[in-house]
């Protein structure tokens, strides 16, 4: 509910209950109720819902505002499903079918959840640290008059206090230090259990202080309002003492035995204190057990209180709210309550307590002490009421016709600079929503001319210095607001993370960007949960491996990448290229630049080199460029007395072309494909097998060739990425690739080590011929 409408703590209370009854229901229906066909545990997670129920009630019911954005942490999802059951954005029969196919997702999932899901948070600590980079998107997208600042929100992520062993979130918090980080809440539920234990003691006393130092506010809500009133009490004080020193097993195993636990210890420990021990008797074993659980992170009063303090203030904060692990539930304290689930004489207690008759256990009134007209007001003048998608951004219109020339002998990778620098110079809109971006690889991967015209984007503007000192330097770089261009540390899921943000822009804030990555080719793997993370959300970019395979050779065997074509292959929602010329790469980036933008489209992964190639001397055809798109066509027909066919990925083609130029003398007969995309082509004959009336490409390009040629396939990568195509007509393959780390040297010495090279090449296909006469 808005800040505007009061909602009196009584009734808020009565929320909190009916989503915490819903919440844990949905996953005992699931595992109990449900019929299932195995005897598989279905999960669910009651007692890390439990711990999050009142920071997420008073969240969606007093603090969020419309434009607000929210991280849940993954295993507090069914409190999540309860809450938009209540204001009408999430059918009952989703929760029937929670970690069903098609029903209520295991963790809040943007693209497979029927609510608004601002962010997915199935990977741990990916989704908190989420929040870091939409906020940093978001001040671009003001400073740049992108969106309007009435329409500024808070990026606020609740984390499980586990999820803080991730490094992916220190990183982003650096990165959220270097931009001036704004508009951003960590809330954490610091329950002090995790998955197979308890958080260790005085943890979070490093964690405070790393968070200031990153100039973030910290707030620590402890106490609840009846913990808080034992201030005024004889012998208050001396219990939240021993509250403070007691370490976070005996607090948690106590609260699992209860009230009389409680006492006993309590009484043994102030065995010499009237004062306490006359306190502790004013309290019966219940009430004493509620008092000592009574830590803020439940206290909806106090939450209230403490969020409402930091609304109106741009600096980060992190919250760090004491909570109980199960509170309310049997299981509350358990060392094992992180996958433990209520039985059912358990439950059945439980019910009765929250006073939910059979039969009405979906009802949304049902066990509220609440008129309907009240509770009706309360949820249609909640601005997440029947929540729809707030944007519908428009496509940005690509030129079709745009032309750019490149030299005769050149790279890939230097293709990319290219096409980035002639981007910069243009007059076409498309540019302005263009966003590049690197992990301290920007000059290294070519993005260098690009950033000059555009400039790095910061929140604060500063000069080169290096130019104001007149010292040469071929980087005209400044620091501007209206800079194109994030320049980030060397911290892969950071890179991957940014991405993410940037590719769902239109998503979050209205406005379509056209983001472009690029990174070191061989250190995609050192991100790959990222990148796993954005394309599962659907997040739309252009992602520039550079350079790949070996060759980047002295650098040696750690910075030569072998699996990446597997991954560009096996990756959901990212197409992956690889172009061997100029001409491919210049038509494929275009396309890509629109095939991002559609529904029906993804992520674009091209793979590209830093050896140079002499480039073909022909202007593609309409037939050449559909050929490109399909992923691969015929470089070299084979003639009638064609003796081998080679497929070839990328780079490579040089030494292929080489090969086959050097073995013509020899009156030996070479068919060459250059299969553009392993991915697209692999893709297109696995779903081509599901209609007997369709022909994919690859079988299309094979068709005419003799069932008994051999092919030899040969890629600047690991061999099985093109090893398959053996498999469309049962040709014999011998593969060729790169299978094992290199060394540093010079290429032509790196290519041998790892035989790829031309001698290499005409060796294993005078091999082949022979061994398949």
């Amino acid at each position: 509910m808005n800040r505007d409408n009061k909602i009196d703590y009584l009734i808020l209370k009565e929320i909190e209950k009916k989503v915490f009854w819903l919440s844990t229901y949905i996953i005992h229906y699931a595992n109990n109720i449900r019929k299932k066909e195995d005897d598989l545990k279905v999960g669910g997670h009651q007692a890390s819902c439990a711990s999050a129920v009142s920071i997420l009630v008073v969240l969606y019911f007093k603090i969020l505002k419309k434009f607000d954005k929210l991280a849940v942490k993954p295993h507090a999802s069914p409190v999540f499903h309860a809450i938009q059951y209540l204001l009408d954005n999430q059918d009952v029969n989703n929760l029937i079918n929670f970690r069903k196919l098609n029903g209520a997702q295991a963790y809040p999932s943007l693209t497979k959840d029927k609510p608004n899901v601002d962010f997915s948070t199935g990977s741990v600590g990916l989704g908190g640290a989420m929040t870091i980079f939409s906020s940093i998107v978001q001040d671009y997208l003001i400073d740049n008059k992108f969106l309007e600042i009435g329409k500024k929100g808070k990026m606020i992520a609740l984390f499980g206090d586990a999820e803080l062993d991730e490094g992916n979130v220190y990183e982003a918090l650096l990165e959220g230090a270097k931009y001036n980080l704004r508009n951003c809440w960590w809330i954490i539920d610091y329950n002090r259990q995790s998955l197979d234990g308890i958080i260790h003691d005085r943890f979070f006393e490093k964690i405070i202080n790393l968070f200031k130092l990153m100039g973030w506010n910290v707030e620590i809500l402890k106490y609840g309002e009846k913990l808080s009133s034992l201030n005024n009490m004889p012998g208050g004080k001396e219990i939240l003492e021993w509250i403070d020193q007691c370490p976070n097993d005996l607090f948690s195993a106590l609260t699992f035995q209860g009230g009389e636990e409680w006492r006993r210890y309590l009484e043994e420990d102030f065995k010499n204190n009237k004062k306490v021990s006359l306190l502790l008797k004013k309290f019966n074993d219940k009430e004493l057990h509620d008092l000592m659980t009574n830590l803020a992170g439940h206290d909806i009063q106090t939450l209230d209180k403490s969020f409402s303090l930091h609304l109106e203030s741009d600096i980060p904060t992190c919250f760090i709210c004491y909570t109980v692990k199960g509170f309310g539930l049997p299981l509350e304290g358990h060392k094992d309550n992180h996958s433990g689930l209520m039985n059912n004489s358990q439950f059945n207690n439980f019910k009765e307590i929250m006073k939910i008759r059979s039969g009405r256990e979906w009802d949304k009134l049902e066990g509220l002490n609440l008129p309907r007209k009240v509770f009706e007001k309360i949820v249609s003048s909640n601005a997440f009421h029947k929540k729809s998608k707030l944007y519908e951004s428009q496509k940005i219109p690509i030129p079709s016709n745009y032309e750019i020339k490149f030299k005769e002998y050149i790279s890939t990778q230097e293709t990319f600079g290219i096409i980035l620098n002639d981007f910069g110079k243009s007059k076409y809109p498309f540019s302005s929503n263009v966003i590049t971006t690197s992990p301290d690889v920007t000059v290294s991967t070519n993005l260098g001319g690009w950033v000059n015209q555009k400039d790095i984007f910061s929140t604060s503007s500063q000069e080169d210095i290096f130019k104001e000192k007149k010292v040469s330097s071929a980087q005209k770089w400044k620091r501007t607001s209206k800079g194109q261009h994030f320049e980030l540390g060397i911290a892969e899921n950071n890179f991957f993370l940014l991405l993410a943000s940037l590719g769902i822009s239109n998503k979050l804030f209205g406005t379509k960007l056209l983001p472009i990555g690029a990174i070191y080719d061989t250190f995609i793997g050192r991100g790959l949960d990222a990148l796993n993370y954005a394309t599962y959300i659907d997040s739309r970019f252009i992602m520039v491996g550079t350079p790949s395979g070996v060759t980047l050779s002295h650098e040696g065997g750690a910075h030569q990448s072998l699996i990446t074509p597997s991954i560009g292959i096996a990756q959901p929602n990212l197409l992956y290229y690889e172009p061997s010329y100029a001409d491919e790469l210049s038509f494929l980036f275009l396309w890509a630049l629109e095939y991002i933008q559609n529904e029906d489209g993804c992520s674009i992964y091209f793979r590209l080199s830093t050896k140079k190639l002499y480039q073909p001397k022909r202007v593609l055809s309409i037939n050449n460029k559909s050929d490109i798109l399909k992923g691969g066509y015929w470089l070299k027909k084979p003639s009638e007395e064609c003796e081998v066919v080679i497929l070839c990925t990328g780079v490579i083609v040089g030494e292929v072309m080489e090969c086959t130029k050097n073995m013509s003398d020899d009156e030996i007969k070479i068919g060459v494909i250059e299969i553009i995309s392993p991915d697209k082509i692999y893709k297109e004959w696995e779903d081509s097998k599901k209609s007997s009336n369709r022909i994919s490409h690859i079988e299309g390009l094979l068709t005419d060739i003799n069932k008994n040629l051999p092919l030899v396939t040969i890629i600047d990568g690991h061999s099985s990425a093109l090893s398959w195509i053996g498999g469309v007509f049962g040709h014999k393959i011998f593969p060729m690739g790169v299978n094992k780390f290199g060394k540093s040297g010079d290429l032509q010495e790196i290519y041998e080590y790892t035989k790829i090279d031309v001698k290499s090449i005409i060796d294993n296909v005078a091999k082949v011929i022979i061994e398949t006469e």
